[in-house]
């Protein structure tokens, strides 16, 4: 699996803001993620413009699907410690320069069997081993990239997923912050970006428009159609949460019912656990001075 990363981006982008310039660079839920673990201090800057997307289509999927045969998984838990306020942000787009780099860590399912994806919900993941919370914010700063692993689906799935997932692979970060139970409220949320041009990539995309957070907010993945980013047959300690209403988990509809949680301020509950399985997303947080 290829990497490509714009780290020089996001440390140009860093450089622009003088706020930033002195902060400490931290990659959100990379526990056991392979790339990126943590970081010095950097800067940051303006960047890169996005990639285009090709043609393709291909397999089904809910908390995830797989081609050809569906099988779904679910089941409940509890989530972490609730986040504080945070402020409302909207962010850029993708840059890019391609450097080698041997990615270790889980890999996303597809193009083998079964193929499953992600599609159309905001997905927080809520464990992995040990850690809780991985994608809780560890102190107020800025959110200035974020990193996606995706996995390599042949062309008779891209076609399966992109006909019945609503289009083509395309998603976004999104930060929520706990109201009560397992209700979020969505504060800010990044452009999204269309996935295919990085298929079988690990690509990190930094923000023209950075997104201000405070400590205690989660980072969430949002893919209004589909991605080929999640991790399978990880075991019981690893697990994640979809923003879709309860007794709809393990349900073939609701895997192709739209349920993103894409409008500012809106509250939604995240009732769906699914466990066995890793969203592979990441995000930089520059902390405040």
């Amino acid at each position: 699996m290829k990497l490509r990363l714009v780290i020089a981006v996001t440390i140009a982008v860093m450089l622009a803001i003088p706020a930033l310039a002195t902060g400490t660079l931290t990659e959100i839920g990379a526990v056991g993620f392979g790339v990126g673990a943590t970081s010095a201090t950097g800067a940051t800057g303006k960047t890169g413009s996005s990639g285009k997307s090709k043609t393709g289509s291909s397999s089904k999927t809910g908390s995830s699907s797989k081609t050809g045969s569906s099988s779904k998984t679910g089941s409940s838990s509890k989530t972490g410690a609730s986040g504080s306020t945070g402020t409302t942000g909207t962010t850029g787009t993708t840059g890019g320069s391609t450097v080698g780099a041997t990615v270790t860590g889980p890999l996303a399912s597809c193009p083998s069997a079964p193929c499953e994806v992600l599609s159309e919900t905001t997905g927080m993941q809520v464990k992995v081993g040990t850690t809780d919370s991985p994608l809780t914010i560890p102190r107020n700063g800025t959110i200035v990239a974020w990193t996606i692993r995706l996995s390599l689906p042949t062309t008779s799935q891209i076609a399966f997923f992109d006909h019945n997932e609503g289009g083509p692979a395309e998603a976004g970060i999104a930060i929520i912050k706990q109201t009560k139970g397992l209700t979020y409220q969505l504060v800010a949320q990044s452009p999204l970006i269309q996935l295919q041009p990085y298929f079988g990539e690990t690509a990190q995309f930094p923000l023209t428009n950075t997104i201000p957070v405070q400590k205690g907010e989660r980072v969430a993945l949002t893919v209004p159609t589909w991605a080929p980013a999640l991790a399978i047959k990880l075991g019981n300690t690893t697990s994640w949460r979809a923003s879709r209403p309860a007794k709809t988990c393990t349900s073939a509809t609701e895997a192709s019912t739209e349920t993103a949680q894409t409008t500012a301020g809106s509250a939604v509950e995240y009732s769906c656990l699914y466990q066995t399985a890793r969203l592979l997303y990441t995000a930089t947080l520059v902390s405040t001075p």
